[in-house]
């Protein structure tokens, strides 16, 4: 084989080899450009994910915190009902006691008032009966 073409060949593997490493470098460099741009992208997905994220978390501590403020209005609500029921009951009890010492003075000065005359019966009608008054109804109003 001569020399010349020997280098020939020689030439034109050095060319393709210089071509190849052209074409794989210009790969490489758009590769890395597509890469920048997704990374880019994916940073802004991030951003708005984040500020939505941080928008919902905003909503639900809101949320939360009406639900605390509504909670210990009802308590605070039902703590004075409470207090108001109580009181009521301790004035019941204490009209009731009041009652019972009168009922206890009133049959100590006449126990025959107390066992007859002005003893009020109650039907289950929800009428009263006075052992004083005529039993044919009254006059009406007109």
């Amino acid at each position: 084989m001569d020399t010349w073409v020997i280098v020939l060949i020689v030439v034109a593997v050095v060319v393709l080899l210089a071509l190849l490493a052209l074409a794989m470098a210009k790969r490489s460099r758009v590769a890395k450009v597509r890469k920048r741009e997704q990374a880019r992208e994916h940073l802004q997905e991030a951003q708005v994910r984040g500020a939505r994220a941080e928008k919902e978390q905003a909503l639900a501590e809101e949320e939360a915190a009406r639900a605390r403020r509504e909670l210990a209005e009802v308590q605070e609500r039902a703590a004075v009902v409470e207090q108001e029921a109580r009181e009521r009951a301790a004035r019941a009890g204490e009209d009731r006691t009041a009652a019972e010492e009168l009922r206890a003075k009133a049959e100590r000065l006449a126990p025959d008032v107390t066992a007859d005359r002005h003893q009020q019966t109650y039907p289950q009608d929800g009428t009263a009966t006075y052992p004083d008054q005529p039993s044919g109804g009254g006059a009406t109003r007109r």
